[in-house]
């Protein structure tokens, strides 16, 4: 291929890169704000970033981007598949608990985070009541400063995982 065909080819690349990076978020709730993941025992790993979650449990997007704001990992699902991108490329996967298996080491419940988020237990499983929130999937959410926005789900079992959200004022 002559040098201004390549040139082209990945003229071509960057500007297709870019449209699917500035699509509309897919129909369904809306969420932005801080993520921090904690995972505790004999390999202790952790991350915060700044997120975007959209859509739905069928059809959605999660976006994390650094501190400085460029985007760190983009997950999309819907049609039955879930494909990450992020600088080590591209990946498939069959659901979103594979995903974020293979992304933390841990499952987290992602398509459960929309209802938590807005502060109730998913439909999609059983659920107790707590003083502070309720218990779930294994998982214990407190809901204790949700009116501020933060959201507190711990799941005990080893190796024990904490995430805390805490949403922007704009979305909630």
């Amino acid at each position: 291929m002559s040098g201004w065909r390549r040139c082209a080819a990945a003229v071509a690349a960057a500007l297709l890169v870019a449209a699917c990076t500035s699509l509309p978020p897919p129909p369904g709730e809306r969420f932005e704000g801080r993520l921090a993941v904690q995972v505790a025992g004999d390999a202790p790993r952790s991350f915060s970033a700044a997120f975007e979650l959209s859509g739905t449990t069928e059809v959605g997007r999660l976006v994390l981007s650094t501190p400085l704001g460029s985007q760190a990992a983009a997950a999309d699902w819907g049609g039955g598949r879930v494909r990450l991108r992020s600088s080590d490329g591209e990946r498939l996967y069959p659901d979103l608990d594979s995903l974020s298996q293979d992304a933390l080491g841990e499952t987290v419940p992602i398509a459960a985070l929309f209802d938590w988020l807005h502060g109730r237990a998913w439909a999609g499983a059983a659920s107790a009541a707590t003083p502070s929130g309720f218990e779930q999937l294994g998982w214990s959410v407190d809901l204790s400063r949700h009116a501020e926005g933060w959201v507190l789900a711990q799941r005990r079992a080893a190796p024990p995982v904490t995430v805390r959200v805490k949403l922007d004022e704009a979305v909630r």
